[in-house]
C-alpha cells in the first residue's frame, strides 16, 4: 500500500493535452494525495532534480518523446542525477521488445498511452514505487553485507599478519636468545670443569665474553619492551633542556669508538640550538641504533656523516653512510619490527633497530625518510620540531 503522505510525481511529458488528461485521472483516482509537477524537456527536469531546493520525488511519468530527447536515451540522464526515484514509461506504441528493453535500462514500468485508465495509471505508479523501494532496501543490505565483508577481511588480514609478526617475533627470539645463552652456559662450564688449569688471562677472557653476552640479552629485552610500549601508546617524550651540539658530538665519538679503523665518522653542525628542549632518551635511541646500522652495513669503512641543520622551528638530521645500501622492494617494509633487507646476507641484526627509531622518532612529533642506492649508500633523513624552553620564549616576546 501506498503512504498516507504526498506523492510527488514528475511529469516530464511535452503535450500538454496529455499532461492535463493525467492529471485528471490522478484528480479522480484513490490515492491518498498526490502533486504533480509537469515539465516539457528533459533538461527542465534534471535541473528540478539536482536543484537542492526542489522537490522529493517519489516517481517520473516519462514520455519517450521530448523536444530535446528521444526514445529510451532519456533514461540513464534521469537515472544518473536521482538514482532512487522510479520511472514508469509513457508511449505512443504497444511494443513488447521495447517496454521489456525499457525495464532493462532501468525503468520500473511501460504504459501506452492510449491505454491508460485511473486504474492501470494508479496501480503502475504504485508498483513502480514499491519495487523501487524494495530494490534500494535490498541494495542497502547489500550494502551492509559487503562493508561487514570487506571489515572481516580486513580483520582476517591482520591476524594473518600479526600471526605472521608472532612467528617471526618467536622465530626472532629462539636465535637471537640461544646465542648469548649458549655463550654463557659453555663458558660457565668450562670455568667449572677447567678453573684450575685456566690461566687468569684465560679467565678474564672468558668472564668479558659472559659479561658481553649478558650485555646482548638485556639490549635485546630493552628493545622488545620499547617496541611494546610504542605500540601500546605508552612511550611519551619527555622534554628538558640540552645542548644538542655536544649531545651530537657525544654521540659521534661513541660511534667512532664502535666502529674500526677503517671508518670515520663526522658532525657538521648548522644553526643555533641553544636553549632547545629534547627527550635525551628518543634522542638517544634513535640515533645510536641509526649510527649502529651505519657502521654495521658499511663492512669495507669509509666516511658517516651527522649533518645537524635548524631551518624554520625544524631540527633536519642527516645521517649518511657510503654502505651496502638498500634494494628499492625492501624499503616498503624498512621499518616494520623484525623485517630485514634482503642483501644483509650473514650480517646480524634483530629487525628492531629502525622500528625503535620510527616510534621514538613519531613520539618526539617527528618524522623520518630513507634514500638508499645499492652498493652506494644511504641516507636517513629525521626532522623533528624544536621546542624552546620558557627564558629562550620570554626573550622574543
Amino acid at each position: 500500500m501506498m503512504p498516507a503522505s504526498l506523492v510527488n510525481i514528475l511529469l516530464i511529458e511535452d503535450s500538454l493535452a496529455e499532461a492535463r488528461f493525467l492529471q485528471e485521472l490522478l484528480k479522480g483516482s484513490k490515492l491518498d494525495s498526490c502533486n504533480l509537477i509537469h515539465v516539457k524537456r528533459l533538461t527542465e527536469a534534471v535541473h528540478l532534480l539536482t536543484d537542492e531546493q526542489a522537490l522529493v520525488y517519489d516517481v517520473i511519468l516519462l514520455d519517450l518523446t521530448l523536444p530535446d530527447s528521444q526514445g529510451l536515451g532519456s533514461i540513464q540522464p534521469l537515472l544518473q542525477f536521482a538514482p532512487s526515484v522510479p520511472i514508469v514509461v509513457l508511449t505512443n506504441t504497444n511494443d513488447d521488445e521495447l517496454a521489456l528493453e525499457a525495464v532493462r535500462q532501468g525503468a520500473q514500468d511501460y504504459l501506452v498511452k492510449r491505454q491508460v485508465n485511473v486504474e492501470t495509471l494508479v496501480r503502475s505508479l504504485r508498483y513502480a514505487i514499491e519495487r523501487k523501494q524494495a530494490m534500494e532496501s535490498l541494495r542497502e543490505v547489500n550494502q551492509s553485507l559487503s562493508h561487514r565483508v570487506k571489515e572481516q577481511t580486513v580483520e582476517l588480514v591482520k591476524a594473518k599478519e600479526q600471526h605472521q609478526l608472532t612467528s617471526e617475533f618467536v622465530s626472532m627470539m629462539s636465535h637471537d636468545f640461544r646465542n648469548p645463552l649458549s655463550t654463557i652456559l659453555l663458558s660457565t662450564e668450562l670455568l667449572r670443569d677447567w678453573e684450575q688449569s685456566l690461566s687468569k688471562e684465560q679467565k678474564s677472557s672468558i668472564f668479558q665474553r659472559i659479561r658481553s653476552a649478558g650485555k646482548n640479552l638485556v639490549q635485546l629485552l630493552d628493545e622488545v619492551i620499547l617496541v611494546g610500549q610504542a605500540d601500546v601508546d605508552r612511550l611519551e617524550c619527555l622534554p628538558t633542556p640540552l645542548d644538542l651540539e655536544s649531545f651530537c658530538q657525544q654521540l659521534v665519538e661513541e660511534a667512532q669508538l664502535e666502529a674500526s679503523s677503517q671508518h670515520q665518522v663526522e658532525l657538521k653542525m648548522q644553526g643555533e640550538f641553544a636553549e632547545t628542549l629534547w627527550d635525551e632518551s628518543l634522542l638517544r635511541h634513535i640515533f645510536s641504533n641509526l649510527f649502529a646500522n651505519a657502521i654495521k652495513y658499511s663492512p669495507q669503512g669509509g666516511m658517516i656523516q651527522l649533518e645537524v641543520m635548524a631551518q624554520d622551528n625544524i631540527a633536519i638530521f642527516h645521517l649518511i653512510d657510503h654502505g651496502i645500501g638498500i634494494p628499492p622492494h625492501d624499503l616498503v617494509k624498512l621499518f616494520q619490527a623484525f623485517h630485514r633487507a634482503s642483501n644483509v646476507g650473514k650480517i646480524s641484526g634483530t629487525g628492531l633497530g629502525l622500528a625503535i627509531v620510527q616510534r621514538c622518532v613519531e613520539a618526539h612529533g617527528g618524522e623520518i625518510a630513507v634514500e638508499s642506492e645499492v652498493g652506494v649508500g644511504t641516507t636517513f633523513v629525521v626532522k623533528l620540531p624544536l621546542v624552546y624552553s620558557c627564558s629562550t620564549t620570554l626573550l622574543e616576546m
